[in-house]
């Protein structure tokens, strides 16, 4: 089921309608832009959003006239109007209601505010559709796993034209079950989904449990930028495993001492806990969870989320074993391929049955000749390991930095082209920014893009 919901931001100053959007999108809001009175006023007839976020001093058209033509409309009835200014008179709040506003917020907005307010009911549309699904997601959908991708890429940010559609944050994902919050891994994209929880819990405690696959620096540098690490109320537990060298804690203090980064990690105000596993399984709240050593160079893991909706395994950095799926005679197997080919089934045993699995898959064949020995999977192997787990829905993840959009499609046509070849009922997708998917009880597995438009 989609929770998709539509708000329209009318203002003159497009920086605002940026920051505002930015803000709403990572929040699973869909948003539309217009840049003056009139043109707000279309675009709300035409699409009817949700919520209308209209500044009061405008050009051809003012805030006031807006409010007033939108709650004229008898289709614009059950939408929500918050009018946002830089001014502070009582007389402006007084007339904005008046004119029909539900609510009245004052320049410069924080995201805490504007999120209060969109959670808060509306006095003047109380039969229309309630516009609050923003930041409740655990709540309404409480018999469900959800997993949401912040960041997809490996290796280095890539930010650019060329991957607007996937994205360009390194290595984050948040799953949601059984009341608890995991992160697995610690990317860039870790600061996309801190400023989402850190408006949504407001002043209200968080705990959250981070899970590292490794401390290579793609997977652990969000952390200096995660904001909820910076209010006190909240508790961050960070598990993974020991380096070969370093202990975990000092790894991640490392990043941040001087003259690396301001503050250290010992000076940040929330409760941190971080713990170096010893068990390959153990238990986050009712979230079973089991590790398993990955095929990358270090000490790197792979997870496995045990939920009442089902399992979701994670592994963003591992190569494959690619002699195993070559053609060669059985007879003429050598020690090291029995040896290869007892750990790759003991991977398959470890993800059978998964219902999603995100998986390294940063190569084609043709790149992965070039890149044997450098920790990272090929595509067309990974969707023979899958295949052979009998997974129901993979997820190609770790995308090569120099991989565009287009890029990435043309392994996704390529990896279900395999799966059809097969006949097999696995179900590919590449990760992408923003994307949620979710389990529930419905034994069919629904997936829906949050903050776009399809």
């Amino acid at each position: 089921m989609s929770l998709v919901k539509t708000i329209l931001i009318i203002d003159d100053d497009g920086g605002f309608r940026r920051i505002m959007g930015e803000i709403l999108q990572f929040h699973g809001w869909q948003v539309l832009e217009a840049a003056d009175g009139e043109a707000g006023i279309t675009l709300a007839k035409a699409r009817h959003p949700d919520v209308i976020l209209v500044d009061l001093l405008m050009p051809r058209c003012n805030g006031f006239q807006v409010c007033s033509a939108l709650r004229a409309d008898e289709t614009l009835r059950g939408s929500r109007i918050i009018v946002a200014t830089g001014r502070d008179y009582e007389a402006d709040r007084h007339a904005a209601r008046e004119a029909g506003a539900d609510e009245y917020l004052t320049k410069p907005i924080r995201s805490e505010q504007l999120l209060a307010a969109l959670r808060s009911p509306s006095h003047q549309a109380q039969s229309g559709p309630d516009p609050a699904a923003l930041t409740d997601e655990s709540a309404q959908l409480s018999d469900t796993t959800l997993v949401r991708f912040w960041g997809v890429r490996g290796s280095v940010p890539t930010p650019g034209p060329g991957t607007v559609v996937y994205g360009g944050n390194t290595s984050c994902v948040e799953v949601r079950a059984a009341g608890e919050i995991l992160i697995l891994d610690a990317g860039t994209g870790l600061r996309a989904l801190g400023l989402t929880l850190s408006a949504e819990f407001a002043e209200k405690p968080l705990l959250a449990t981070l899970l590292l696959s490794h401390t290579h620096w793609d997977h652990i540098q969000g952390l200096p930028f995660f904001s909820p690490v910076y209010r006190p109320q909240n508790r961050l537990r960070i598990l993974g495993y020991e380096g070969a060298r370093d202990g975990l804690r000092t790894v991640l203090s490392g990043q941040m001492d001087t003259p690396y980064f301001p503050i250290g990690l010992r000076e940040v105000p929330a409760n941190l806990e971080i713990e170096e596993l010893k068990d390959m399984e153990f238990n986050v709240g009712s979230v079973r969870v089991r590790a398993f050593y990955a095929n990358h160079p270090g000490i790197c893991v792979g997870y496995r989320l045990f939920t009442a909706q089902g399992s979701v395994a994670f592994f963003p950095d591992n190569e494959s074993r690619h002699d195993l799926y070559a053609d060669y005679n059985d007879e003429a197997e050598t020690p090291a391929q029995a040896y290869q080919r007892g750990e790759d089934q003991k991977l398959t045993d470890f993800l059978h049955g998964a219902d999603i699995l995100i998986m390294d898959s940063q190569y084609d064949a043709n790149e992965y000749a070039q890149h044997i020995g450098w920790g990272h999977g090929c595509m067309d192997d990974v969707v023979a390991l899958a295949l052979r787990a009998e997974v129901k829905h993979l997820f190609l993840f770790h995308h090569d930095p120099n991989h565009d959009d287009a890029a990435i499609e043309q392994m996704v046509a390529r990896a279900r082209a395999l799966v059809a070849d097969r006949s097999a009922s696995l179900k590919v997708d590449a990760a992408r920014e923003g994307l949620v998917v979710e389990l529930g009880a419905n034994p069919a597995l629904s997936s829906c893009p949050l903050g776009t438009s399809g």
